[in-house]
């Protein structure tokens, strides 16, 4: 990491607030036994809810070159990833990106509910999934966070920081029900690097998709209001358990999954959140949260 200069969040900021609500109860990684996870690891078909591998219902959609598509699937397992809206203390609203991993449990990035600068907590939270073109499937399926576990409140140093750049929501309705949620493995980073371009990126970037590219135009809700997926991204090494990837990213993106199908299901395999760029300002590279925190607190550890 010596080589390297300034890591930037990638949340974006917006001008639409959160829904009002009480602030959540913010609770830190040290106290864990005050936050309950029901989720195993298993990921969570709803009956009712049919299937997909492609992140797009029909044909409208053209593939640019940035390797990136839109996500326009009610499908599963699409429908488990959604934005976040949150609002800071001073009344900035800005978003990121978030994805069932339970029936009321939402994994994204700490920097998506506190402050990296000013350590302050975030007022209000909100979880609009399944979001596409500013629409969600029910408008009464957004839910508000009422418990925030989160793994630091970056007052550590750049490392202890980047690697426990974690949380876990717990939102007032069970909606995983309705959308399902992900199953999560923790695996070797070994395993990951071994495993080039095989993995799934979704997150709602800040500047995709855009409007005014041929075949993007029924998307008129502009940025950050409809996810990109990109097939087939690498993990490329870990440096003190920090992951390094070349999945497509932008502010909004961070607290986004990378997804491995593994034997046909969608388990999360790392978290997207930061992108690091080089002091000669030769290179920029994007950073990843291993997600092996998940496995102890579903322990109850």
């Amino acid at each position: 990491m010596a080589s390297w200069a300034s890591v930037n969040a990638q949340v974006n900021r917006v001008d639409t607030k959160s829904p009002t609500a009480a602030p959540p109860k913010f609770i830190k990684a040290t106290d864990a036994g005050q936050f309950k996870i029901q989720g195993t690891g298993k990921p969570f078909q709803p009956s009712g809810l049919a299937r997909s591998e492609k992140p797009i219902d029909d044909t409208r959609a053209i593939i640019g070159p940035d390797d990136r598509i839109p996500m326009i699937s009610r499908k599963y397992p699409w429908s488990t990833i959604g934005r976040i809206v949150g609002e800071s203390t001073d009344g900035n609203a800005y978003t990121c990106t978030g994805t069932l991993i339970a029936e009321n449990i939402v994994l994204t990035n700490s920097h998506c509910v506190i402050n990296p600068e000013t350590h302050q907590l975030s007022k209000r939270v909100a979880f609009m999934p399944n979001v596409i073109n500013r629409e969600l499937q029910d408008d009464n399926d957004t839910a508000l966070a009422e418990k925030i576990l989160y793994g630091t409140d970056f007052t550590n140093d750049a490392v202890t920081n980047q690697t426990n750049d974690w949380a876990l929501i717990q939102l007032n309705k069970p909606i995983g029900q309705k959308y399902g949620y992900l199953g999560w493995k923790s695996l070797p980073s070994s395993t990951l690097i071994k495993n080039q371009k095989k993995f799934i990126f979704v997150g709602y970037s800040g500047d995709f998709p855009n409007p005014k590219k041929r075949g993007y135009d029924f998307l008129s809700a502009g940025p950050g209001w409809t996810a990109s997926v990109q097939h087939g991204c690498s993990i490329l090494r870990d440096e003190q358990n920090i992951l390094f990837h070349d999945c497509d990213t932008t502010g909004g993106s961070s607290g986004g999954p990378i997804i491995a199908v593994i034997n046909g299901q969608p388990y999360i395999v790392a978290l997207n959140n930061a992108e690091i760029k080089r002091r000669d300002g030769t290179g920029v590279v994007n950073l990843g949260v291993k997600i092996d925190v998940l496995d102890r607190l579903s322990r109850g550890n």
